[in-house]
This record gives structure tokens, C-alpha cells and sequence, in this order.
């Protein structure tokens, strides 16, 4: 079925943004946020286990990845030096404005897939728990601080941009 192979297509490219993301955030910290790596060691690892989780399942059923795939992963390197460069709260506001969007969509994705694919089902809820454990760290960590909606809305913007694109490549 087309919609599935197309779910199991986005989170695979969200995944290796957020590798990208969390990757260019851990360089930064471990320079300048010693007290912050040892978390995002543990995000940048449950990342790499959805990835490797969605590689499977699009090698299994012969499911070509999405053509952006490049993209997603300089950009969510972009992504995570500004964030990183802006400071601590930068990267939980960051953190919890994609998680935050990304359980959105995965909601939809279980409700569609629990009809529709039983091993997409368990693989999309597989990665949940992980990513509402980051969202709850990014709200608990950030600031509510105006001065940080501008990066909350611009990265919440940017990743719905990126789920529809990866939708359409």
C-alpha cells in the first residue's frame, strides 16, 4: 500500500535528521554544555535505533528512501549548530518544538496503520515513548521565555516543511 511505504519513507528521513540535529548539538556541547552531553547521547542514541528501525523495514519490502534523505541530514546538522550556538535553552526549545510535531504525526500514523499494517504499527510504536521522553525533557529543560517562541514556531514550521516534502520525494 502506497501510504504505508510513504510513512515508513518520512520517519525514516525525520530519523536521520534528528541524528543530524542531536549529532551537531552533541560537537557544540561537548565544548561548551559539559552538563548537557550525556543527555543528548541518549536522544542521538534512541535516533539512531528508530533509524536503523525504519532502514529495515524500507530494505525488507524493497521501499526506496526518500530522495531528500541528504538533505535532511546537512540540514538537521544546520539545524543543530544554531540551536547549539544559541545555548542550553536553544536546544530544549528545539528539541521539544519537533518532538512536540513529530507526536502529532506519529498519532495519525498509529491510527492509520493500526487498520492498515501491523509491523509498520509496531515499528512506528516502537519510537513513541522514546520521542515523548525527549519532548517532556526539551518542555521541562527550555525557558517559556518570549524571547524563545521565535526559534519554537521557526523549528516547528521547518520540521512540518520537511515531513510534507519528504511526503512528495
Amino acid at each position: 500500500m502506497k501510504e504505508v511505504e510513504r510513512i515508513i519513507r518520512v520517519d525514516h528521513a525525520g530519523e536521520r535528521g534528528a541524528i543530524g540535529i542531536y549529532s551537531a548539538q552533541l560537537l557544540v556541547s561537548r565544548l561548551l554544555y559539559k552538563d548537557l552531553v550525556k543527555a543528548l547521547e541518549e536522544m542521538l542514541s534512541h535516533e539512531r535505533e528508530h533509524y536503523a528501525t525504519f532502514n529495515r523495514l524500507l530494505k525488507e519490502r524493497e521501499i526506496r528512501h526518500c530522495y531528500g534523505l541528504t538533505v535532511w541530514a546537512l540540514g538537521g546538522w544546520v539545524l543543530g549548530i544554531i540551536t547549539a550556538i544559541l545555548g542550553r535553552n536553544a536546544i530544549w526549545i528545539c528539541t521539544n518544538s519537533i518532538e512536540t510535531t513529530v507526536l502529532h504525526h506519529l498519532h495519525w500514523q498509529l491510527a492509520f496503520l493500526e487498520l492498515h499494517d501491523a509491523e509498520a504499527y509496531a515499528a512506528v510504536l516502537s519510537i513513541k515513548q522514546d520521542e515523548e521522553e525527549h519532548q517532556e525533557m526539551g518542555e521541562t529543560n527550555g525557558s517559556d521565555s518570549i524571547v524563545y517562541k521565535p526559534i519554537f514556531w521557526l523549528v516547528q514550521w521547518s520540521t512540518k516543511f520537511a515531513i510534507w516534502l519528504s511526503t512528495k520525494l
